[in-house]
């Protein structure tokens, strides 16, 4: 880490661990509780501010919103987990959601880990405050059985670690977030203490912002820093009221460009760009809200046409229907699980969906020729970029 390259010290500084073996890293500062925006930021803000109201607006109008939170999540989850390096695609994911089980292909099973630690944290709202502990369950859910599970999920670091080329060194890193003691701990509760804070003049999007940026300089994990750093955003809108429902899934913003997003956030640490990092964050805010809104009124109007192509239908037909948009892969095991019916009942509504054209055969394998099928009206739709 060349300490000549940070040259701004309003959100934090070098210093230097005295020794032998003394290595740079970085402190960062209190987070601002104030801030002038500019004008760039402003409609920035704006903008994203009237996406994320007609995108929780959209949620509330939903009859059955938690159709569009598995896929969306899923999402989500896929593109977070891209970012640190895992490699599974959408349709892996969604077809192994299938079974409700655990997958054996460990890249499929991190974004899985994804989808359980939100789980896992949106349950414990019910019991907790947004907080560090709950950030603790949340991290040890996320790092149970994959990469990384050797890394002590569940506890702050207490180690040095650091950010650079895989097999690098601390010497060569290109960030090194605080010691543990006392720097990182000084952070987290500082971090922790915005967290809570609801009288502040800053909007709700722009602390989001704030918060996202500084823990990922915090660091505060050996592993799992970036995938959690970007599911607390999801569930930091719905814990002040911003969404109803995580429904926006913004990593797929960051993905696109990961450089652009290692920019950002890099460059407020060593310049103070933090109007440039913000409106970054926002646009991203802007556009994947409006994209979510646009997925959900292509998933109505094809759920609306389907319903009506069944109308008169006395089977279980469009009960399948909205198991479909949860997930579009689906077998005669899940309709039998989900609606209590018998294996032929389940074969016989599958069959049904086929022959009007809902359904297609996706492959046959396993014990005894398990059937897989898929609604390829539905995962076009999702996978379409």
């Amino acid at each position: 880490m060349d300490d000549a390259t940070f040259v701004e010290r309003t959100f934090g500084r070098i210093e230097r661990v005295p020794g032998p073996y003394g290595y740079d890293h970085y402190v960062p500062a209190p987070l601002p509780r104030t801030l002038q925006l500019d004008a760039r930021t402003t409609r920035a803000l704006s903008e994203a501010d009237r996406a994320i109201g007609r995108l929780a607006g959209t949620g509330r109008l939903l009859p059955n919103p938690h159709l569009l939170v598995q896929p969306y999540l899923l999402t989500e989850a896929l593109a977070s987990s891209r970012i640190e390096g895992t490699q599974a695609s959408l349709t892996d994911v969604l077809e192994a959601a299938v079974d409700d089980e655990e997958s054996p292909d460990i890249d499929v099973r991190e974004v899985q880990n994804y989808i359980a630690a939100f789980e896992t944290a949106r349950r414990r709202l019910g019991e907790l405050p947004l907080s560090l502990r709950l950030i603790r369950e949340a991290h040890e859910r996320l790092l149970r059985n994959v990469r990384g599970k050797e890394k002590h999920p569940g506890d702050f670091r207490i180690t040095q670690n650091w950010i650079g080329a895989p097999g690098g060194t601390l010497e060569d890193a290109t960030f090194v977030p605080p010691r543990h003691e006392p720097e990182m701990q000084a952070a987290l509760r500082d971090w922790e203490a915005l967290l809570h804070e609801r009288d502040l003049d800053l909007p709700p999007l722009v602390v989001c912002g704030l918060l996202h940026y500084q823990f990922e300089t915090i660091h505060p994990f050996l592993d799992g820093n970036g995938r959690l750093g970007r599911l607390l955003i999801i569930l930091y809108l719905m814990d002040v009221g911003e969404l109803p429902e995580p429904l926006l899934y913004l990593s797929p913003y960051f993905e696109r460009d990961r450089p652009t997003y290692y920019a950002r956030l890099q460059a407020v640490r060593e310049r103070g760009e933090m109007q440039a990092w913000l409106q970054y964050f926002l646009v991203g805010v802007a556009t994947q809200a409006k994209d979510a809104v646009d997925r959900a009124e292509r998933l109505l109007d094809l759920q609306t046409e389907w319903r009506t192509r069944l109308a008169g239908d006395r089977s279980y037909a469009p009960h399948v229907i909205d198991l479909l948009f949860a997930t579009p892969f689906i077998t005669t095991q899940r309709v039998m699980r989900a609606l209590s019916v018998t294996n032929a009942g389940a074969n016989s509504v599958l069959r049904r969906l086929e022959k009007v054209g809902i359904l297609e055969r996706a492959h046959v394998g396993g014990r005894g020729g398990r059937i897989t099928w898929v609604a390829p009206a539905i995962l076009d739709l999702l996978v379409d970029p």
